[in-house]
């Protein structure tokens, strides 16, 4: 399972025109699963995307975590993470998960982070979404579980 986080101070995420999730300053989390990936390895990766210190605190250090900073956390799922492009000059999507799992698995981390952080919105999995974001730094990091 893969996330790609931006640290960011505002972002949004549009279904058909209509905005189906935002957050203040936070992370959007774009996330990709792959085939084999499990419940274990979605908490792995919840657990990183709430404590992964790309934060700044007072001495302008990224020391701190999404909860200490008290920021969003948007989650929108992205099957091309899972692409492998070692070769050639198009993707190959075949280490991807099936739609089917990757939307339980999806649909599993959601809800985690939901029970463990108040502040989460999601985009709709496997439809055609338009991601608005200001990205603060930028700070972008591929985190792997």
């Amino acid at each position: 399972m893969r996330a790609l986080i931006q640290r960011v101070r505002r972002a949004s995420v549009e279904v058909d025109g209509q905005t189906v999730g935002a957050i203040d300053h936070g992370l959007l989390a774009l996330i990709g699963v792959e085939k084999g990936d499990d419940e274990a390895r979605a908490d792995k990766l919840l657990h990183k995307l709430l404590h992964y210190r790309v934060f700044s605190d007072a001495d302008g250090k990224m020391n701190l975590d999404l909860q200490q900073a008290e920021g969003g956390l948007l989650l929108v799922s992205q099957f091309t993470l899972a692409a492998d492009t070692r070769k050639g000059l198009r993707p190959s999507f075949s280490s991807a998960a099936p739609p089917t799992e990757g939307e339980r698995l999806f649909t599993y981390l959601l809800t985690r982070a939901q029970a463990s952080w108040p502040r989460v919105a999601c985009g709709e999995f496997g439809a055609d979404m338009q991601v608005a974001l200001i990205n603060d730094g930028p700070v972008t990091f591929l985190l792997e579980s």
